[in-house]
């Protein structure tokens, strides 16, 4: 953890290159993560309510997929506008069930294959992906939460994603996941970033572990009430696994 106090401002956005090379790196940890799973850790409840570990990675699959092929893409979101609009609930829920409902037929060695191939052929069409398309507006579908591009989802949101997915298998199995601050460090930062132009609120804070660090927004002035958490914690609580107070209740989308 860096011990340097960094203005959030300061921040960068994720550029596409980055974004794809953190993409890149974070599969990498997933899948080492997934092939050390042994028989029993596939059956271990997670944070997300309802899934067990195989059911959390058949979304993932689903959503390496979406990012893969285009049809497959078209595919799912119709279906799942259908669903949503038919029961009044959201699209993302209604596809992360269609993801889990559809792989639930694979045993655990056709789902790792699975997964092995769909990671490369998705990060390969996201960094293909033409600027102009990355630039389009994208909908999500969400309640409060706008402006978002395709660029936007395919750089940080299917970044974020499997990100916060190994931190719940690691959490689920009981075993410290693979942190570091260049990486790790580096998609926290990021979601500091937005957490803050969300708020909009002066604070301080303090993020602890490897992928930490010191943050802080001064607005009219003011330093802001301090915050101090584990930097996975924080992102565990802006997700809503975690409950939060105060500024921590402003909720950021992975």
């Amino acid at each position: 953890m860096n011990d340097t106090v960094v203005d959030v401002g300061t921040i960068p956005a994720l550029e596409h290159e980055e974004a794809m090379d953190l993409a890149d790196a974070e599969l990498g940890r997933l899948l080492d993560a997934v092939d050390a799973l042994r028989g029993p850790d596939w059956a271990r409840p997670t944070e997300c309510a309802g899934w067990d570990v195989r059911a959390m990675l058949g979304h993932l699959l689903g959503m390496l997929e979406l990012q893969a092929d285009a049809d497959e893409r078209v595919r799912q979101i119709t279906i799942a506008t259908q669903q949503a609009d038919a029961n009044g609930g959201l699209r993302l829920d209604a596809m992360t069930a269609l993801q889990v409902r559809e792989h639930a037929p694979l045993s655990t060695e056709e789902l790792r294959t699975r997964l092995h191939t769909a990671a490369k052929e998705g990060l390969a069409a996201r960094r293909s992906m033409p600027s102009a398309v990355r630039a389009a507006p994208y909908d999500p579908g969400i309640p409060g939460v706008s402006g978002w591009t395709i660029g936007y989802v395919c750089d940080v949101i299917h970044t974020r994603d499997p990100w916060l997915h190994r931190m719940d298998l690691s959490r689920a199995i009981a075993r410290d996941p693979v942190l570091t601050g260049s990486h790790d460090g580096r998609i926290v930062a990021d979601v500091v970033a937005e957490w803050a132009a969300t708020h909009g609120r002066s604070f301080t804070l303090d993020l602890t572990g490897p992928a930490g660090g010191h943050y802080q927004a001064r607005r009219a002035g003011r330093a802001g009430a301090p915050l101090r958490l584990d930097a996975v914690d924080f992102c565990r609580t802006l997700s809503g696994r975690a409950d939060g107070t105060g500024l921590l209740m402003t909720r950021v989308t992975f």
